[in-house]
């Protein structure tokens, strides 16, 4: 079951500091410690136009398709997410690598697929997921479709070269 347990709200102050130190790690040329499972996202400011950073974790990454999906843990208020909705061109950088990708919001079906997905691969993940937006869930099917609907996914695919 699905229950709000908080107001899902992005992070401020120290807390907000304490999530941004894993880019420390790609300042220091060390990401690649962090392996596949996270990236950083390099993006512009939807009103600044400014360069802005924040590290992700994948939730698939799709050799064949040059594709990595991640979710927006604080839902459709996260700044990166707001950004790259206004502004697609992007780049990611994962174990060390970077490319530039084209940002893609994923429609509610293919959300609900790779939550699914992402919650029988690593369920004390998805639940941590869950908790970030402000809910609980028990890892169900209904509770994972039900999240789908609030955390927006995001597909960052390759552009080619």
């Amino acid at each position: 079951m699905i229950q709000k347990i908080g107001d899902g709200a992005p992070p401020r102050g120290l807390r907000l500091r304490l999530y941004r130190l894993p880019i420390v790690l790609y300042r220091l040329r060390l990401g690649r410690l962090l392996g596949g499972r996270f990236l950083l996202l390099r993006h512009t400011g939807r009103r600044t136009g400014r360069a802005r950073q924040t590290v992700l974790e994948v939730v698939r990454h799709d050799t064949e398709a040059r594709t990595w999906y991640v979710a927006s843990g604080w839902g459709e208020r996260s700044d990166w997410f707001r950004n790259v909705l206004a502004r697609p061109e992007a780049e990611i950088e994962v174990s060390g690598r970077r490319w530039g990708v084209q940002a893609r919001r994923l429609p509610i079906e293919d959300a609900e697929h790779e939550l699914a997905d992402y919650a029988r691969r690593h369920p004390a993940a998805a639940r941590m997921v869950a908790r970030l937006a402000g809910y609980r869930i028990d890892g169900l099917p209904k509770d994972i479709e039900a999240l789908a609907r609030i955390i927006p996914m995001m597909a960052f695919q390759r552009r080619s070269a």
